[in-house]
């Protein structure tokens, strides 16, 4: 099999122009190839000379791209790291930049097409580039490859590496949100915890804060998708939702006022508030995909926890019961799994028909909660300093009696 790797001292990019002219041509008879493969070659010669490194990226691509199903994959790959190698010849970092822009344009713009092989080339193209804005550009590109390829498990570790990236890129609050909402899409499309996708979505609505009600108004249409992933999601029942600007518009807005009605059911009251709403906006929860019966079972849990927040710390069994609308012998079996989902830590009294709560999950995690930390704290404090008061205090005694001791014995 013919290979790209050169054997002569020609110049490592004139042998691809060569190599991928000759194939893109065959077809075209010996008489017409030769005449353009010639003048191909020409004209990449006279880009080397000049140092035209952005127009040579051009030229090459071209026949590359002509030939991408005509060759092996381990060929297109040694053609690609010879083409993208072109941007560590850039004289400045604009130049790299649009190099980059042009590179990873054409090698994503048919993602269904070998998409693995792409994303290769692509992290291939980013770890030549020395311009931060430029990787930025070029792993954006290669997000866009891996959602619409239909290969996100390839990209999906990099995530990891987001806070370094982000440090490293120094992008603004544009970028941010692009790369925020992009990577969430990624992560739902490749089936991943939807507490990850969730997580990104509530990154890019935090991008809002402080915006002019135009400027937020771009974030309803996600800010509604991340209320409706919480409300869906059975393992996730805390959020900051509420105190974000960009999911607050939603409160007036004629259209998504309920939704957000909907996140303040589960996020501050119980059960029988919910039940009220889904009577009068059935239709709209369906037409959010949300399962009435889906959304009782964590409302349930939503509502226990609500319980267990009371100060007593401990609840009646009747009052669960009532709460969540179960039978008696249900009420065990609800605890059990609020404890599973480590939303509580209690302890069970069948003798008394209470649960003792030693530990609760806040749904939100507002000012109050703020300040009911700060009150324990400083309790706990107070507690700490009279212990060793105490101490102190007992042993100065102890000291004393056994200097008293040493002098009747003397």
């Amino acid at each position: 099999m013919t290979t790209v790797v050169p054997t002569s001292e020609e110049d490592p990019a004139l042998a691809v122009v060569r190599f991928t002219s000759e194939l893109a041509w065959a077809d075209a008879g010996p008489e017409v190839a030769e005449r353009q493969v010639s003048t191909l070659c020409m004209e990449a010669q006279e880009c080397i000379v000049m140092n035209k490194w952005l127009e040579l990226a051009s030229l090459m691509l071209t026949s590359a791209d002509l030939i991408f199903s005509k060759v092996s994959e381990k060929d297109l790959e040694c053609i690609f790291t010879v083409i993208c190698n072109l941007v560590t010849k850039s004289e400045s970092p604009d130049e790299e930049l649009e190099m980059a822009k042009l590179i990873s344009a054409k090698i994503t713009h048919q993602p269904n097409e070998k998409p693995a092989l792409r994303l290769k080339i692509v992290f291939n193209l980013y770890n030549l580039l020395g311009n931060p804005y430029s990787r930025f550009h070029v792993y954006m590109n290669a997000l866009n490859l891996a959602l619409n390829g239909k290969a996100t498990e390839h990209i999906v570790p990099s995530f990891r590496k987001i806070d370094s990236f982000l440090k490293e890129w120094g992008i603004g609050i544009s970028d941010q949100r692009d790369l925020f909402l992009t990577i969430s899409n990624v992560l739902k499309e490749n089936k991943s915890s939807g507490k990850e996708s969730f997580k990104f979505l509530t990154k890019y609505l935090a991008t809002f804060s402080g915006e002019d009600a135009h400027t937020m108004s771009e974030a309803k249409e996600e800010a509604v998708r991340t209320i409706v992933e919480f409300v869906k999601a059975p393992d996730m029942f805390q959020c900051d939702l509420l105190d974000m600007p960009a999911v607050g518009q939603l409160e007036k807005d004629a259209k998504y006022a309920s939704v957000y009605q909907l996140l303040k059911i589960f996020l501050t009251q119980r059960l029988d508030a919910y039940l009220e709403f889904q009577a009068a906006n059935s239709t709209s929860l369906k037409s959010y995909g949300l399962v009435h019966e889906d959304c009782i079972t964590k409302m349930r849990l939503m509502s226990l926890v609500d319980l267990a927040s009371d100060e007593s710390g401990q609840i009646p069994y009747a009052l669960i019961r009532d709460t969540l609308r179960i039978n008696d012998d249900e009420v065990e079996l609800w605890v059990v799994k609020a404890i599973s989902a480590k939303l509580i830590d209690c302890k069970m009294d069948q003798m008394n028909q209470v649960v003792i709560v030693s530990r609760c999950t806040e749904r939100v995690f507002g000012q109050h909660q703020w300040q009911t930390l700060k009150t324990k704290l400083s309790t706990w404090r107070g507690n700490i300093a009279s212990v060793i008061s105490t101490i102190q205090a007992n042993r100065i005694t102890e000291d004393g009696s056994q200097a008293m001791q040493g002098l009747m014995i003397r």
